[in-house]
């Protein structure tokens, strides 16, 4: 018997991964998107159905799939009004890509179970190109015969998709990735930054590096749009995350510069005391300076000559990784302590 398939949220990933899902797939999916007019475009592109809701979305669907923004819109399209799970048939199985928290994974594994439904945490990674080339890496947590149920149509868009342990894992190995990918894309930044003030031809110099031990994805992918300015992937800075807490994201360092002040540091570690002082003044308006207003100490240390000259700016950096370790086995909201870069890092580049 054929199946039939829901797809919630048409993202740059989601999107793609859906017009796969169908293509490659072979079976019926009905899409729900919160901007309606791109449902109904992917609906014209890959001919079949919208709904109105993810509740009318997961109707009698064997298996939902799901990629939003974050543990709140998580809650909203499966145990919201009219999420996904008031309609959810039992034994149908619930997948989400979305990249959140292992709590909320948790959290949903139980609440799915209760009402006979599986549930899959499988964030993935691979970018915009991966899943519109049909090539993402995707991280799983649940149980056995629910992942067997689902991977088949995981494969459509994925070359690589395992389970790696019980509900959460998946968010867990995504931190795992995540974690791994921060000091190439710092050292790659640091590296294009050098290069071009050096008056270095990159785009030159990378065809050549990335031939070699240097070479990466990151380095494959991201390199253009670092030599072109694009300082989305060159610089960081907070964002407020889902309980209030201050996180790391993307900003235009210049905007941050702009906002408090001229400073005589240069270059990449400029931008990044930039970032964790901004960090430091949300994280006092927001409550959340038990960790952000630690980071902020190695940063203030950068900026203080007297501390160099005590020979004290090592041993800052190693307490204060050693702060994040602890927090971040505390459990402190795990995906918003995503500071990524450990102070040291920064402390052996001086």
């Amino acid at each position: 018997m054929s199946q039939s398939a829901a797809w919630i949220g048409l993202g740059v990933m989601g999107y793609p991964m859906a017009g796969h899902l169908k293509n490659k797939g072979g079976i019926g999916v009905t899409v729900f998107n919160r901007t309606a007019e791109k449902s109904a475009r992917w609906a014209g592109q890959f001919k079949d159905k919208t709904a109105p809701t993810p509740a009318e979305a997961a109707k009698g669907a064997d298996i939902v799939f799901a990629c939003v923004g974050n543990d709140d819109d998580l809650r909203q399209v499966t145990i919201g009004k009219d999420g996904a799970f008031q309609s959810m048939k039992k034994g149908a199985v619930f997948v989400d890509h979305t990249t959140a928290s292992a709590d909320i994974a948790r959290e949903l594994h139980a609440a799915a179970k209760a009402q006979g439904v599986g549930f899959v945490d499988a964030p993935v990674s691979g970018g915009q190109a991966g899943a519109e080339n049909g090539v993402l890496t995707v991280m799983c947590g649940g149980e056995e015969k629910e992942f067997a149920k689902v991977a088949p149509l995981i494969a459509h868009y994925s070359r690589m998709c395992r389970l790696l342990g019980a509900p959460g894992s998946g968010q867990l190995a995504k931190m795992v990735n995540q974690i791994c990918i921060a000091g190439l894309v710092q050292g790659l930044s640091e590296g294009v930054n050098f290069g071009m003030k050096a008056g270095l031809d990159m785009a030159a110099v990378i065809e050549v590096i990335s031939k070699g031990a240097a070479g990466s994805w990151q380095m494959e992918n991201r390199h253009k749009t670092m030599i072109a300015d694009h300082r989305a992937h060159r610089s960081v800075l907070c964002r407020r995350a889902e309980n209030g807490w201050p996180a790391l994201g993307y900003i235009e360092p210049d905007r941050a510069a702009a906002a408090l002040g001229p400073s005589s540091m240069d270059g990449g570690i400029f931008f990044y005391a930039v970032a964790l002082i901004a960090a430091v003044l949300v994280g006092a308006s927001k409550g959340g300076l038990p960790i952000v207003g630690m980071l902020g100490v190695p940063v203030l240390a950068l900026a203080t000559p007297p501390v160099h000259a005590a020979g004290l700016l090592l041993p800052i950096f190693v307490v204060t990784d050693l702060f994040g370790l602890w927090a971040y086995r505390r459990e402190f909201d795990r995906r918003n302590l995503m500071i990524l870069i450990p102070a040291t890092t920064l402390g052996v580049a001086i």
